[in-house]
């Protein structure tokens, strides 16, 4: 029995994923530059991908031309993770530092960002990997587009605002040291090292959803997809 539902809690999800992917093509313009942050590909779900299901859907319609991938630091999960799923689904691929993604945006070079979600405020605030907020914010300043890529899992309607999402704090030696066992920072020096941060919702475009894609005000329309959802669960 705990194997029947495990394997039919796989299917729901890829079938989520590929929901969410087909509204996320979408809105994908031919030729696109995307960026990602983080990885929201198939390992981080049950095979297909948030975020990454999106870019899988709008590749296999011919409509990306490249993928640009924050390395995301300091556990790197854009380097380790993403840029290897989609060099391994022949996406194109270019990895890039965090602090270069301003860069691009300034010179014109992507047209749109494509971000996972942990957590959801009902207001349309999110939480994701540290240093969504600063894509977000930059994306902002030069008109990029960003849409938050986000199963209605993650959407706690019962949270008020982004201001109530407690935020892990992870270990300094993941920023002192990484996986190199050597220190690279100072002895005694002080780190700040929260998981994940709070994205405003006035800074993204659009929440794509298994069941649609929502805009502002998002009060009202994430409250329309969960009566959605409910409606036909």
């Amino acid at each position: 029995a705990l194997v029947r539902e495990a394997e039919a809690i796989h299917r729901e999800d890829i079938s989520m994923n590929r929901k969410i992917g087909k509204y996320g093509a979408e809105l994908v313009p031919e030729g696109a530059r995307i960026l990602t942050h983080c990885n929201a590909g198939a390992i981080a779900t049950g095979g297909f991908g948030t975020a990454l299901g999106v870019v899988r859907a709008a590749h296999a319609a011919g409509g990306v031309e490249m993928v640009y991938c924050d390395e995301t630091r300091p556990l790197l999960q854009g380097a380790r993770l993403t840029a290897w799923e989609l060099m391994r689904d022949g996406i194109p691929a270019t990895l890039i530092t965090d602090s270069m993604a301003a860069s691009l945006m300034a010179q014109g070079k992507i047209d749109i960002v494509f971000l996972g979600c942990d957590r959801m405020a009902r207001n349309g605030d999110f939480a994701n990997k540290i240093g969504t907020s600063v894509v977000a914010a930059v994306a902002k300043q030069y008109g990029v587009p960003v849409y938050i890529c986000a199963p209605t899992s993650t959407i706690d309607m019962a949270t008020v605002t982004g201001a109530d999402i407690c935020i892990e704090q992870r270990k300094a030696e993941e920023v002192t040291e990484m996986w190199y066992k050597e220190r690279m920072a100072p002895e005694g020096v002080k780190v700040y090292n929260p998981a994940f941060d709070v994205t405003d919702h006035e800074l993204i475009a659009g929440i794509v959803t298994e069941y649609g894609v929502a805009r502002a005000p998002y009060t009202k329309s994430l409250k329309e997809i969960m009566e959605r959802k409910a409606q036909r669960g």
